[in-house]
């Protein structure tokens, strides 16, 4: 069973490691992998207040980053142990943000054609590019 749980400050090693194993390779593609720099940037940016802590059956898999503006909702960060990709739980929990009935707005790499076709399929589309990121947004309507 998929469950999400709030991220607590212990949860930030984890974290840590999830970003190592689930976007170093897209990261290493875009600015290369800094390892004192990934850890600088990941002890600047993790916010347990605003990360949930992704669960399947009990064991912590993955992490939802969401802000919820006044108009729409940004996906901040979505990441997955690689064993737990392709099963259709990231599918889920975008879905679920888009049943919530408000935009949502996100960033992805761009070298990440994965995470980039699965978003297309969710009905995202491109509101513009730079020279290392999408930025995508669903509309909902009704």
């Amino acid at each position: 069973m998929v469950e999400l749980r709030p991220a607590t400050p212990a949860d930030s090693e984890f974290c840590f490691a999830l970003r190592q194993v689930a976007l170093r390779p897209y990261v290493e593609a875009t600015w290369g992998w800094d390892e004192a720099a990934q850890r600088g940037f990941h002890e600047r940016r993790f916010d347990p207040a605003a990360t949930q802590i992704v669960t399947v059956d009990g064991r912590d898999v993955g992490r939802l980053v969401v802000e919820r503006g006044p108009d729409e909702t940004v996906l901040g960060l979505i990441e997955l142990l690689p064993a737990y990709q392709g099963r259709g739980i990231g599918t889920a929990l975008i879905r679920d943000l888009i049943a919530e009935g408000r935009p949502v707005a996100l960033e992805v790499l761009a070298v990440n054609r994965k995470a980039y076709a699965l978003y297309e399929r969710l009905g995202f589309r491109e509101t513009g590019r730079d020279e290392t990121k999408v930025h995508m947004r669903i509309e909902v309507y009704g």
